[in-house]
């Protein structure tokens, strides 16, 4: 029997890392997912779906004064158009096409092909540093959410050409395609953008953690840290990693 146990625990993959810090967060118990969640859901629960159209479609109503305002100075102060759009990759990879406002140069992909921005990147126009410090630009996906392509809670969608390298470089990285990706997420409101892979892998140990435990009570949660983290408030809920 013992040694049965071992050759158990010897096969069962291990998970992956936790980032420093993370191991006990206010609000969100970070812990090991029960063996008997570890399978990838065939649904998110009941409800989710509705609740999100409907906080999508109220948030998008009210913020409309502010989208027609951004894309304007988006528009007199740069070449193209306010709006752009971009292929990602959705729940169980389905490819959909997100919205955003353009917060960078027109077309500036043209040369290098799909890259992840950078802190302090020249591309980013003067307009797109104050929408992405607001996280204004992320606004227009509230249509996305009202499509059904996305939930408001959930992993960030990312981009095929990208996404079909990071899956030869991590393995279980499909795992997080188990659900619709999400404005905002466990991810999101803890970590900062990608920058390089393993930035990559410790987003991907908090989106397989929210896989896992996805529910009423976790998503709404993560909604109360994404508030704080726009309004500026991060340092309520995240300490500084040792």
């Amino acid at each position: 029997m013992n040694r049965l146990a071992t050759a158990t625990r010897t096969m069962t993959p291990p998970r992956p890392p936790m980032p420093p810090g993370l191991k006990t967060i206010p609000w969100v118990t970070v812990r090991a997912v029960p063996a008997s969640r570890r399978k990838l859901p065939d649904r998110a629960y009941p409800g989710k779906a509705a609740f999100d159209f409907l906080l999508a479609a109220i948030l998008l109503l009210a913020s409309l004064p502010v989208l027609v305002l951004a894309g304007l100075l988006i528009r007199l102060t740069s070449r193209g158009p306010a709006l752009y759009s971009q292929r990602r990759l959705g729940r169980r990879g389905r490819a959909f096409v997100i919205y955003k406002l353009r917060t960078m140069r027109h077309d500036c992909e043209r040369l290098t092909g799909p890259t992840w921005a950078t802190p302090n990147d020249p591309r980013v126009i003067p307009v797109g540093r104050i929408l992405r410090a607001l996280h204004l630009d992320e606004l227009p996906q509230l249509w996305n959410v009202m499509r059904g392509e996305m939930s408001l809670i959930g992993p960030r969608p990312e981009r095929p050409e990208i996404a079909s390298k990071l899956k030869k470089l991590i393995p279980g990285y499909d795992r997080r395609l188990a659900v619709k990706p999400g404005i905002s997420g466990l991810a999101q409101v803890f970590l900062p953008p990608d920058t390089h892979v393993d930035d990559v892998k410790k987003k991907l140990a908090l989106d397989r953690l929210y896989v896992g435990r996805i529910g009423v009570g976790f998503d709404l949660k993560v909604l109360v840290l994404t508030a704080l983290k726009v309004f500026g408030l991060r340092r309520l809920y995240c300490r500084k990693a040792a």
